[in-house]
């Protein structure tokens, strides 16, 4: 499973069983750390996700900003509701990717940024597959 999280809306993306290819899935809407975290474990236990790849925002220098802190803070609460291993991969211009591929795909369901999240949650766990590859 790959998160791309934000403080408004959690994109939320999936593999197929053999770890080929990452597809959008859902978006969570924020309304509470306990809430939001139960949506993500919820998520992750009725789809029997093995791992899951978390989003790591970095500046283009590659430094750590606020944002960046943000999500470690959420993703240590996380941690200790999910019984899989979490890792977190460098999400720079993921959301463009997302957006492009989008556009290209010329779906006109669902657009807007709550399309673009979960998206960009399927580019970053598609990049971390396609390392392990």
């Amino acid at each position: 499973m790959g998160l791309d999280i934000g403080d408004r809306r959690i994109g939320v993306a999936l593999s197929d069983p053999g770890g080929i290819l990452a597809s959008p899935f859902t978006i969570i809407e924020r309304v509470g750390l306990q809430q939001d975290i139960e949506a993500i474990a919820g998520i992750a236990r009725q789809q029997e996700v093995g791992r899951v790849i978390i989003g790591l925002p970095r500046s283009m220098d590659g430094t750590l900003g606020s944002q960046a802190g943000k999500v470690q803070e959420f993703v240590e609460e996380l941690r200790g509701h999910l019984d899989v291993p979490v890792e977190f991969r460098d999400e720079r211009l993921t959301s463009v990717t997302a957006r492009r591929l989008l556009q290209r795909s010329g779906s006109r369901k669902g657009r807007g940024k709550v399309r673009y999240d979960a998206a960009a949650a399927a580019v970053i766990l598609q990049s971390y597959l396609e390392e392990g590859r």
